[in-house]
């Protein structure tokens, strides 16, 4: 049985409370999965979601200094884990009326990153900041201002928002934005 190295692996069946063996299930799949011996649930195991968004003022973006690990006290956009029940753009909205305490209006897609080292999918959006005031929670020390030249991108807490910058400001300067597909290896 060969896990990816940041999972827990599944012990016991969510259907009937059995312990689960690893093994390729009989139903023509290929890869090794946690499946009941009792009521033959298979356990599927995807990948997270973290979503965010570009907060934007004129040629400036918001970035926020985490209070939380990992990472903390570096630069990020406010982005968080999607929430079940809510859709990938509402979660971007509401990690970065969390994070940010900002006021914005939702723009169309610009990153979408895999990270399958760590097993997540990492999308931000485009938002356009109403406010250049922000009340910031907990999970933030300071949520401030940038432009691209200011940007303390050594303090950059990880390579999906390195990467979004980036992006969002080649395309700032070419005049249109497009969706962005990496992936990070």
């Amino acid at each position: 049985m060969s896990l990816p190295p940041f999972r827990t692996p599944i012990k016991h069946c969510r259907n009937c409370g059995e312990a689960v063996a690893y093994r390729v299930p009989d139903d023509g799949d290929t890869r090794v999965r946690a499946v009941c011996p009792a009521c033959d649930t298979i356990h599927y195991e995807n990948p997270l979601n973290v979503v965010g968004t570009v907060p934007h003022w004129g040629d400036q973006v918001l970035l926020c200094k985490r209070n939380i690990e990992p990472r903390w006290g570096k630069w990020t956009l406010p982005a968080g884990f999607m929430e079940l029940g809510e859709s990938a753009a509402e979660g971007a909205a509401r990690e970065t009326d969390e994070e940010a305490g900002a006021k914005f209006e939702m723009g169309e897609l610009l990153s979408v990153l895999s990270v399958p080292r760590v097993g997540q999918v990492h999308m931000y959006w485009l938002a356009k900041l109403l406010s250049d005031r922000f009340e910031p929670g907990t999970e933030t020390i300071e949520a401030r201002l940038f432009t691209e030249d200011e940007i303390p991108w050594d303090e950059i807490a990880f390579k999906t928002v390195y990467e979004t910058l980036k992006c969002y400001f080649a395309d700032r300067r070419a005049g249109r934005f497009a969706v962005h597909v990496i992936d990070i290896t």
